[in-house]
């Protein structure tokens, strides 16, 4: 009944920028926080960013400075404005929400992640 669906990938040059975008569907009653994880190859995955509901965000220390993320709470989508990119932040870039949503009559609520979508970052 709820998907999430992102896109915005792609390959960059370091010192460059990307934004990606994550847009949630279905029957959904509110979303708690949102965010962004990423998994580089041969590493687990990790946090980058992550926004609550009301807009308070928490990011990893390496991305501080440098990425953004925010949210639409109206559309449900949130964005993050990757900046500065550097060749350590290639990875596959996970949306991920906390979503409580209607299952017919009944109100239930899980967590909800995205497909991917690769970003790469070249030296």
């Amino acid at each position: 009944q709820v998907q999430l669906v992102e896109s915005g990938g792609g390959l960059v040059q370091a010192g460059g920028s990307l934004r990606l975008s994550c847009a949630a569907s279905g029957t959904i009653f509110s979303i708690d926080a949102m965010g962004w994880y990423r998994q580089a190859p041969g590493k687990q995955r990790e946090l980058v960013a992550t926004i609550t509901s009301n807009g308070l965000t928490n990011y990893a220390d390496s991305v501080k400075g440098r990425f953004t993320i925010s949210r639409d709470n109206a559309k449900n989508t949130v964005t993050l404005q990757m900046n500065s990119l550097k060749p350590e932040d290639t990875a596959v870039y996970y949306c991920n929400a906390f979503i409580k949503y209607w299952d017919y009559v009944w109100r239930r609520e899980r967590d909800y992640w995205g497909q991917g979508t690769q970003v790469t970052v070249s030296s």
